[in-house]
């Protein structure tokens, strides 16, 4: 029996291309956190008998709280639930953070980096969404017990699969969450003899007639899995059942807006009308502490963004993949190394650290950013400064077999 199950990460940290030693091999590289916003993982205890830990990203403002608090729940890429990476939705994050909020993003059990197993329920998807509320249930017991978080003051959303169980968790009377949000939440499962949509219609209509808390549903109108007529039918079955749930259709995003809310341009869709529903159940709205973000590369003089031959250091297939990546919509970077290392990102959260830090894993000499966006930020003193400090210093052990090929490498698919 054959599976597809789609996640966020597929569409908006979208197409990684690489030199890869091992050709058509891509490498997405650990983000840093960002002390701006003091980001750090905390293990959550979790399932029976709280033996498993959930690997949990949090962002807090200053200070020691209490909070008001946000957590934000994943959807599941395709293949092994233990190869994805851990989630971080940095862009909302910081956006709740600058509201005063703490922010937790749990990885449920076998995802990522925590413990456990991940639980699959076949096609029947109102226990699926269950199942995964459970691991949300015991982040919410964890944050409750932490001096920086407001336990009368939280708010609970999911992208996806995220948002199904974030729908599913709403069936409790949980007291102190004040909202549910559900952005493009759903399952998808090609799997044969699996009529997937009317499992997804049958399973808000159970949580809509044990729906205990308020909730706000953002679809897009080119949403790749959940189009607007299925997205129709899964909130009339809720109302209906007795659910409360306010749905925003917005215009189509991009590619596909399933991957809206990982977007850096994602805030333009979702924030207002977010805030409108947050002030509706009493959870704060007003920006209380700008948090600037990271810093721009300069745009540079060196040359034209669509003349290929200047890029340095790049052969053939490298310079293929640049005419590839100014068809790439913003956000997306391009990096380069003396080496002949080449890697471009596009989308997700910060594509520069990503195509840099991808550059780097295969390059022996220092990867610098060549463009970003619209621009050329490409510094030939600052790159070579760069070769001279890294002449003098050993070199990492190479990654792969040796042979040194350049080649497109990643994925760019539907998610969940």
């Amino acid at each position: 029996m054959s599976k597809a199950r789609f996640s966020v990460r597929k569409l908006t940290a979208a197409f990684i291309a690489t030199l890869a030693l091992l050709p058509g091999v891509a490498i997405e590289q650990e983000l840093q956190l960002d002390y701006r916003i003091n980001e750090h993982i905390v293990l959550v205890p979790a399932g029976q008998a709280h033996q498993a830990r959930l690997e949990t990203t949090v962002f807090q403002p200053n200070g020691p709280g209490p909070f008001p608090l946000i957590i934000i729940n994943h959807g599941k890429d395709p293949g092994r639930p233990n190869l994805q990476p851990r989630d971080r939705f940095y862009h909302m994050a910081h956006a709740f953070v600058e509201r005063g909020y703490a922010v937790m993003v749990p990885m449920r059990q076998g995802f990522a980096n925590s413990t456990g197993r991940y639980r699959d329920r076949g096609c029947d998807m109102t226990a699926n969404g269950y199942t995964q509320a459970e691991d949300i249930l015991d982040t919410l017991a964890y944050a409750r017990e932490q001096k920086w978080v407001d336990a009368d003051r939280i708010v609970v959303a999911g992208q996806s699969y995220g948002g199904l169980a974030t729908m599913a968790l709403g069936t409790e009377a949980l007291q102190g969450v004040r909202g549910l949000i559900n952005f493009a939440g759903g399952l998808r499962d090609d799997s044969n003899g699996c009529g997937w949509r009317s499992a997804l219609v049958s399973a808000f209509a159970e949580y809509g007639s044990q729906n205990k808390i308020p909730s706000l549903w953002m679809y897009g109108e080119n949403d790749s899995l959940f189009g607007p007529d299925l997205v129709a039918r899964m909130h009339d079955a809720f109302e209906q059942a007795g659910g409360r749930a306010k749905l925003v259709e917005y215009a189509p995003f991009k590619r596909d807006s399933h991957g809206m809310l990982a977007s850096r341009d994602g805030q333009k869709v979702w924030l207002a009308d977010t805030m409108k529903f947050l002030d509706s159940v009493g959870m704060p709205t007003k920006v209380v502490n700008k948090v600037p973000l990271p810093p721009m590369p300069q745009p540079t003089n060196f040359a034209g963004l669509d003349d290929v031959d200047a890029v340095p250091f790049l052969s053939e297939n490298g310079r293929r993949a640049y005419r590839e990546y100014l068809t790439k919509m913003t956000p997306r970077a391009f990096a380069v190394s003396p080496s002949g290392a080449w890697t471009w990102a596009e989308e997700g959260e910060d594509p520069e650290a990503r195509a840099l830090a991808t550059c780097s894993a295969k390059s022996d000499k220092p990867c610098r950013l060549y463009s970003v966006d619209e621009h050329v930020v490409w510094n030939p003193d600052l790159a070579e400064k760069a070769a001279v400090t890294a002449s003098n210093t050993p070199a990492p052990a190479a990654a792969g077999d040796g042979s040194g090929s350049a080649a497109l490498g990643g994925t760019q698919v539907a998610t969940n």
